[in-house]
């Protein structure tokens, strides 16, 4: 499957956000430049991290580096808030000191995950990303300049004493191996609707190329993404499109068909339905945006 580069959406002014996912919100493998810390905020979160799966507990938090693939997993009856934020936003030349590392360095060989980290060292981390995420909500007076300030500490403190990453920070769970199975089923699908998105691509297309019956693949989909094949495929392509409209100023047909859909009227159906607004419109928004 391939690691997709992802394009957080985040103002230039200020690269930083966060937000809260459910466990029924998948992420399939990507990477980006920012770095990226997940907290559990209830139940069991799947995430994975190259080739090995980790399960985060309820009150854990994982810190992915700038460039580390990762994905995540269907994980029912949980919630995870999600932080990410550029390097960039940091005045590094002027603040670093001689003889400390790098952030990217800092991070890079840093123990990610935090049941590996000493008690207190976890407890500040856990108040720090939570009055960030609650500075955000509430958004008073001054917010952004109390979120900076939290974030320093952020950074502050995982100079102090976040500890060097242990050779074997994975946790391996018994059903890994059933769990590396459904991943490669997956990628072949992904791969399918990545090189072919543009065609009639049908479930029993599909479903025969991974070797399952129609039924069998339905219900195997539906269980690791959360949504159905045919949801997952108008998504991926109404995806596409917002891309496309972004990017070019061709025909609206033109766009249809570059995206997948077999008609215009279809697409512009679809778009509306799913975006809240129409192609055009969505165009135009971004254009003056």
């Amino acid at each position: 499957m391939s690691n997709y580069l992802e394009i957080t959406h985040m103002e230039k002014e200020f690269p930083f956000r966060a937000f809260l996912n459910d466990g029924l919100t998948i992420t399939y493998p990507h990477f980006h430049k920012e770095i990226e810390i997940i907290h559990t905020k209830s139940g069991k979160v799947n995430i994975g991290v190259g080739q090995d799966l980790i399960e985060l507990a309820e009150g854990e938090t994982y810190l992915f580096s700038s460039g580390v693939p990762h994905y995540f997993l269907t994980s029912p009856d949980s919630e995870r808030y999600v932080f990410q934020f550029d390097l960039l936003m940091f005045d590094e030349v002027n603040l670093r000191q001689a003889g400390e590392p790098t952030l990217f360095d800092l991070f890079e060989n840093g123990e990610p995950l935090s049941r590996n980290w000493p008690a207190s060292f976890a407890k500040k981390i856990t108040e720090l990303l939570m009055a960030l995420y609650q500075t955000q909500e509430a958004a008073p007076i001054g917010a952004r300049f109390r979120m900076e300030a939290l974030l320093h500490l952020f950074v502050a403190e995982c100079y102090q004493f976040l500890p060097p990453k242990k050779e074997e920070t994975a946790i391996t769970q018994p059903a890994a191996v059933k769990y590396q199975e459904t991943l490669d089923q997956l990628n072949l699908v992904f791969d399918l609707i990545e090189n072919h998105y543009q065609d009639s691509l049908t479930l029993e297309d599909v479903a025969n190329a991974v070797g399952f019956s129609s039924y069998y693949f339905t219900r195997f989909f539906k269980k690791n993404t959360g949504q159905t094949f045919s949801q997952f495929l108008t998504d991926y392509r109404v995806n596409q499109a917002k891309c496309i409209l972004a990017a070019e100023k061709i025909p609206m047909v033109e766009v249809a068909e570059k995206a997948g859909f077999a008609s215009v009227k279809t697409f512009h159906h679809v778009f509306k339905e799913n975006v809240g607004v129409s192609p055009l419109k969505y165009q135009k928004n971004i254009l003056e945006g």
